[in-house]
């Protein structure tokens, strides 16, 4: 009998609810369509919910709400469906964000491409045909884990750091692919390079991405690149968008 979905109490103020123990599709399926259900279902007791690659979390005061009730309603709602085949949420968004591969600006795209047995047009081909969703939101403010790409990508991290990618930084490693919100060191490989900002503070939506939202990553020439960077004042990189049903 499988252990999950799985409830656990997180110190005085938190119920977790784990799909998995492990990165998967359905996993985070479930955790993004379960959140819905209790932003829908808009219990009092809960303050916030938000949720990691595999599970839900939600914000409730265990010192003043009692457990056993809120225990017994999560479970009648786990019992409601199958929530690794739930329906996705409604309102999320498809980004076709603009990107420069390789060239000095992603200088390690030949290495991963090596890693994931292509050869680098074929990579860049595969890569910017991907369709990845939003899996979590983590690390920097605003900045995506996104997946899952093709198995032949399950390539891992660098043994040592690079000292330092840009902002926009697009990156790879464990089928997985992130934007960097700000320069950082990374052990992941720096493959393209977009002008997107996940994080604006001065929005009134801050970050750009939100979990379930699925991107595209284009591939398009330096020039073109170079264009947007000294036109785009809005942070969006040239991004498009539609809405998702």
């Amino acid at each position: 009998m499988t252990p999950f979905p799985k409830i656990q109490t997180v110190g005085l103020n938190g119920i977790l609810i784990s799909f998995a123990d492990t990165m998967s599709e359905p996993a985070n399926r479930a955790a993004l369509s379960f959140r819905a259900a209790i932003d829908v279902a808009d219990w009092p007791e809960v303050s916030e919910t938000s949720t990691s690659l595999v599970s839900t979390f939600l914000q409730v005061d265990l010192v003043t709400q009692p457990l056993d009730a809120m225990l017994t309603r999560l479970h009648d709602l786990l019992d409601t469906q199958d929530w690794y085949t739930a329906s996705l949420p409604a309102g999320r968004t498809l980004w076709h964000i603009p990107t420069v591969y390789g060239t000095d600006l992603a200088p390690q795209l030949e290495e991963a491409a090596e890693l994931a047995g292509l050869d680098p047009d074929a990579a860049i081909s595969q890569l910017s045909q991907a369709r990845v969703r939003v899996l979590t939101i983590g690390f920097a403010p605003g900045q995506p884990y996104m997946g899952e790409l093709p198995k032949n990508w399950d390539i891992p991290r660098q043994q040592a750091l690079t000292k330092s990618v840009p902002a926009g930084a697009l990156i790879v490693a464990i089928r997985q692919l992130i934007v960097f919100t700000n320069a950082s060191p990374t052990g992941w490989r720096h493959i393209g390079q977009t002008a997107f900002k996940t994080f604006r503070p001065r929005s009134d939506s801050p970050f750009s991405l939100s979990p379930g939202d699925e991107l595209c990553f284009p591939s398009v020439s330096r020039s073109a690149f170079d264009n947007i960077l000294s036109t785009d004042t809005s942070g969006a990189g040239g991004a498009e968008t539609e809405v998702l049903p």
